[in-house]
Protein backbone atom coordinates (compact mmCIF):
# COMPACT_ATOMS: atom_id res chain seq x y z
CA UNK A 1 0.00 0.00 0.00
CA UNK A 2 2.90 2.01 0.61
CA UNK A 3 4.14 1.66 -2.65
CA UNK A 4 0.70 3.52 -4.26
CA UNK A 5 0.98 6.52 -1.96
CA UNK A 6 4.57 6.96 -2.99
CA UNK A 7 3.23 6.71 -6.84
CA UNK A 8 0.58 9.30 -6.05
CA UNK A 9 2.76 11.26 -4.42
CA UNK A 10 5.50 11.43 -7.37
CA UNK A 11 3.01 11.30 -10.19
CA UNK A 12 1.12 14.24 -8.94
CA UNK A 13 4.38 16.60 -8.53
CA UNK A 14 5.52 15.25 -11.83
CA UNK A 15 2.39 16.32 -13.66
CA UNK A 16 2.01 19.73 -11.60
CA UNK A 17 5.58 20.62 -12.93
CA UNK A 18 5.78 19.05 -15.93
CA UNK A 19 2.35 21.12 -16.56
CA UNK A 20 4.27 24.12 -15.37
CA UNK A 21 7.49 23.60 -17.51
CA UNK A 22 5.55 23.13 -20.80
CA UNK A 23 3.01 25.80 -20.31
CA UNK A 24 5.24 28.22 -19.08
CA UNK A 25 8.76 27.53 -21.41
CA UNK A 26 6.36 25.59 -24.82
CA UNK A 27 3.17 26.47 -24.74
CA UNK A 28 2.56 29.70 -24.33
CA UNK A 29 5.76 31.27 -26.06
CA UNK A 30 4.51 29.23 -28.92
CA UNK A 31 0.97 30.59 -28.72
CA UNK A 32 2.08 33.89 -28.54
CA UNK A 33 4.52 33.45 -31.53
CA UNK A 34 1.69 31.96 -33.64
CA UNK A 35 -1.27 33.74 -33.52
CA UNK A 36 -1.86 37.92 -32.71
CA UNK A 37 -1.53 39.37 -29.39
CA UNK A 38 -5.27 38.75 -28.57
CA UNK A 39 -6.09 35.79 -30.13
CA UNK A 40 -2.89 34.51 -28.05
CA UNK A 41 -4.39 36.29 -25.10
CA UNK A 42 -8.01 34.50 -25.68
CA UNK A 43 -6.47 30.95 -26.03
CA UNK A 44 -4.07 31.55 -22.97
CA UNK A 45 -7.38 32.23 -21.09
CA UNK A 46 -9.23 29.68 -21.67
CA UNK A 47 -6.20 27.48 -20.49
CA UNK A 48 -5.03 28.86 -17.40
CA UNK A 49 -8.34 27.79 -15.39
CA UNK A 50 -7.47 24.10 -16.69
CA UNK A 51 -4.11 25.20 -15.51
CA UNK A 52 -4.84 26.16 -12.38
CA UNK A 53 -6.74 23.31 -11.40
CA UNK A 54 -4.31 21.07 -12.15
CA UNK A 55 -2.23 22.44 -9.42
CA UNK A 56 -4.81 22.55 -7.22
CA UNK A 57 -5.24 18.46 -7.86
CA UNK A 58 -1.78 17.52 -7.68
CA UNK A 59 -1.43 20.01 -4.80
CA UNK A 60 -4.00 17.65 -2.51
CA UNK A 61 -3.22 14.30 -3.71
CA UNK A 62 0.43 15.39 -3.00
CA UNK A 63 -0.20 16.50 0.65
CA UNK A 64 -2.85 13.31 0.99
CA UNK A 65 -0.92 10.72 -0.14
CA UNK A 66 2.18 12.64 1.59
CA UNK A 67 0.41 12.52 5.02
CA UNK A 68 -0.67 8.73 4.47
CA UNK A 69 3.00 7.90 3.68
CA UNK A 70 4.18 9.99 7.13
CA UNK A 71 1.39 7.87 9.25
CA UNK A 72 3.05 4.66 8.47
CA UNK A 73 6.33 5.77 8.00
CA UNK A 74 6.94 7.90 10.47
CA UNK A 75 7.48 12.11 10.30
CA UNK A 76 10.98 13.19 9.57
CA UNK A 77 12.59 16.50 9.15
CA UNK A 78 12.48 15.88 5.15
CA UNK A 79 8.75 14.89 5.43
CA UNK A 80 8.13 18.09 6.96
CA UNK A 81 10.04 19.89 4.54
CA UNK A 82 7.68 18.27 1.86
CA UNK A 83 4.85 19.20 3.61
CA UNK A 84 6.20 23.15 4.00
CA UNK A 85 6.86 22.97 0.33
CA UNK A 86 3.72 21.61 -0.72
CA UNK A 87 1.63 23.95 1.58
CA UNK A 88 3.54 27.35 0.29
CA UNK A 89 2.84 26.25 -3.63
CA UNK A 90 -0.56 25.21 -2.85
CA UNK A 91 -1.15 28.98 -1.36
CA UNK A 92 0.60 30.58 -4.16
CA UNK A 93 -1.27 28.04 -6.75
CA UNK A 94 -4.36 29.37 -4.99
CA UNK A 95 -3.74 33.02 -4.96
CA UNK A 96 -2.61 33.04 -8.13
CA UNK A 97 -5.38 31.09 -9.72
CA UNK A 98 -7.91 33.08 -7.83
CA UNK A 99 -7.72 36.54 -6.80
CA UNK A 100 -4.72 37.62 -9.07
CA UNK A 101 -5.79 35.93 -12.28
CA UNK A 102 -9.20 37.54 -11.60
CA UNK A 103 -7.77 40.96 -11.55
CA UNK A 104 -5.43 39.87 -14.93
CA UNK A 105 -8.36 39.06 -16.75
CA UNK A 106 -10.24 42.14 -15.18
CA UNK A 107 -7.73 44.35 -15.98
CA UNK A 108 -7.64 42.49 -20.05
CA UNK A 109 -11.13 43.23 -19.93
CA UNK A 110 -11.16 46.97 -19.17
CA UNK A 111 -8.12 47.36 -21.70
CA UNK A 112 -10.24 45.65 -24.45
CA UNK A 113 -13.13 48.27 -24.00
CA UNK A 114 -11.32 51.68 -23.43
CA UNK A 115 -11.62 53.67 -26.31
CA UNK A 116 -9.72 56.75 -24.63
CA UNK A 117 -6.30 55.89 -25.77
CA UNK A 118 -5.32 58.59 -22.44
CA UNK A 119 -7.02 55.67 -20.24
CA UNK A 120 -5.12 53.10 -22.10
CA UNK A 121 -1.48 53.95 -21.08
CA UNK A 122 -2.29 53.44 -17.17
CA UNK A 123 -4.16 50.35 -17.88
CA UNK A 124 -1.44 48.34 -19.95
CA UNK A 125 1.22 49.09 -17.46
CA UNK A 126 -1.23 47.73 -14.28
CA UNK A 127 -2.02 44.80 -16.84
CA UNK A 128 1.93 44.72 -17.57
CA UNK A 129 3.08 44.97 -13.55
CA UNK A 130 0.05 42.36 -12.16
CA UNK A 131 1.21 39.89 -15.28
CA UNK A 132 4.51 39.83 -14.19
CA UNK A 133 3.86 39.17 -10.55
CA UNK A 134 1.90 36.42 -12.20
CA UNK A 135 4.79 35.03 -14.02
CA UNK A 136 7.37 35.74 -11.08
CA UNK A 137 4.83 33.64 -8.81
CA UNK A 138 4.74 30.94 -11.03
CA UNK A 139 8.30 30.64 -11.88
CA UNK A 140 8.81 30.68 -7.91
CA UNK A 141 6.18 27.77 -7.48
CA UNK A 142 8.55 25.96 -10.17
CA UNK A 143 11.47 26.76 -8.17
CA UNK A 144 10.05 25.10 -5.03
CA UNK A 145 8.44 22.16 -6.85
CA UNK A 146 12.20 21.20 -8.13
CA UNK A 147 12.95 21.56 -4.65
CA UNK A 148 10.14 19.55 -3.66
CA UNK A 149 11.80 16.56 -6.24
CA UNK A 150 14.92 17.23 -4.04
CA UNK A 151 12.90 16.71 -0.89
CA UNK A 152 10.93 14.13 -2.18
CA UNK A 153 14.16 11.64 -2.81
CA UNK A 154 14.94 11.82 1.02
CA UNK A 155 11.62 10.37 1.82
CA UNK A 156 10.87 8.24 -0.17
CA UNK A 157 12.58 4.87 -0.01
CA UNK A 158 12.79 3.20 -3.06
CA UNK A 159 13.35 -0.57 -2.95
Amino acid sequence: MIAIAQYIHLLSICVWIGSMVFFSFIGAPAIFRTLDKKAAGDVVGVIFPKYYMTGYVCCALALLSLGWMATKTGESVSVRAGFALLLVMGGVTIYSGGPLHGKVVAIKRLIREEKDESRLAPLKKEFGKTHGISAALNMFTLALGLGLVFVATRYISLP
